[in-house]
């Protein structure tokens, strides 16, 4: 959380080795990427980290299956379709596996993009702004959508967000103001968040 402009997805990028620090380190799993190639960057990418984005990013010509499925094969890796079924059962789109992105809901779509995000078992998903294209109450089912794939299969997720309604579904809100880790807020609620936004903006 934290001001326009206060390298909210900055941060987010360098943690996803997208982007380089200007100073510091960065390591995911135990593996440092400061000194990693950008084929390895790719690949580590690819294999340990699931992208969630305000924009949907779906293929239009390709089914739901195929768009969930589409970095399994950009990896060669193979389909578990027991764990396809299983996240698409999850994420409530078992019914449209067979649909094009065109005919589904914005929400609809998001669970497509979540569904994507999980099928490689990723170490972490890394949401920025996921309900930002959202009404609230669609927004709302998507975060306790999150909320169940931490509790229940036990995945990290690191959301980037100015909707303090959207922190208050996390475990921790960190707050940057100027490029800065400033706070940390345990058990947020959405009322203490913005009440915390509200003083950082008059930074």
């Amino acid at each position: 959380m934290g001001p326009s402009g206060s390298g909210k997805s900055t941060f987010l990028h360098c943690a996803a080795g997208l982007d380089r620090p200007s100073s510091g380190e960065v390591w995911l799993g135990g593996v440092p990427l400061s000194g990693m190639r950008e084929t390895g960057l790719t690949r580590l990418r690819r294999d340990r980290i699931g992208f969630v984005f305000q924009a949907y990013n779906l293929l239009p010509s390709l089914t739901v299956k195929d768009n969930i499925t589409m970095p399994l094969r950009l990896s060669g890796a193979s389909l578990d379709r027991g764990w396809l079924d299983e996240i698409a059962g999850r994420v409530g789109i078992t019914a449209r596996l067979g649909h094009r992105p065109s005919e589904l809901s914005g929400g609809q779509q998001q669970r497509v993009a979540i569904a994507r995000a999980l099928i490689s078992r990723p170490d972490i998903i890394m949401a920025d702004e996921p309900t930002g294209a959202l009404d609230s109450r669609t927004g709302q089912e998507v975060l306790q959508l999150f909320q169940e794939l931490v509790h229940q299969l036990g995945q990290t997720v690191l959301m980037v967000t100015h909707d303090p309604v959207a922190a208050s579904y996390a475990h921790s809100v960190l707050f940057l103001a100027d490029g800065h880790l400033v706070e940390r807020m345990d058990s947020p609620t959405a009322e203490a968040v913005a009440e915390r936004m509200t003083r950082l903006g008059g930074r």
